[in-house]
């Protein structure tokens, strides 16, 4: 059997550390492997001063293709909408996932990406309480779920900082379990 890897994409600026850093926890203890990228490589900085050093980008991944990968996890934070939200390559991506039928998952602001993305269409997703993201889910055709962590079918979402715990074990059983 081929090692488990999901691919966890991150904003350079203003990602939120907890929502990195607690599902790196559970995926390391499920034997899970994963490569973080973002929209360019160097040092990536999260809200509360965390440091992820990028060496690969989302053009990186989208060239090269997801076989690899069992699943993609979005963390969020205040950088989420500056650097993800609108990337074309990113929603490509997801969508690629998605069509696979392989682990999709987003936390705080960026169930958003899977919204623009269009796999959130007819499925019940959460997202950060903030009127911006909760409408997007709603203009994809979803429906918002005012729970800290909500799965439908291979979609995983969480809602903020609180669940990243929960969703970083959700994410390495869902993965686990393909």
């Amino acid at each position: 059997m081929t090692e488990k890897k999901v691919l966890i994409v991150i904003a350079p600026r203003n990602f939120r550390d907890e929502e990195l850093t607690e599902p790196i926890h559970y995926l390391e203890k499920s034997g899970i492997a994963y490569d973080v990228i973002s929209t360019s490589k160097g040092l990536a900085i999260g809200m509360l001063g965390g440091k992820m050093l990028i060496e690969k980008t989302i053009a990186d991944v989208c060239d090269d293709g997801i076989a690899e990968y069992a699943g993609i996890l979005i963390v969020g934070g205040g950088g989420s909408t500056e650097f993800l939200w609108d990337n074309q390559k990113l929603l490509k991506i997801v969508r690629l996932f998605d069509e696979a039928g392989k682990v999709v998952s987003a936390i705080c602001l960026s169930p958003a990406v899977l919204a623009r993305a269009g796999v959130l269409k007819g499925k019940v997703s959460t997202v950060w309480n903030d009127d911006l993201a909760i409408e997007e889910i709603r203009k994809a055709g979803g429906t918002f779920k005012s729970e800290p962590i909500v799965t439908d079918g291979n979609i995983i979402t969480a809602n903020g900082p609180l669940a990243a715990a929960g969703f970083g074990e959700k994410v390495a059983k869902a993965i686990l379990s393909t």
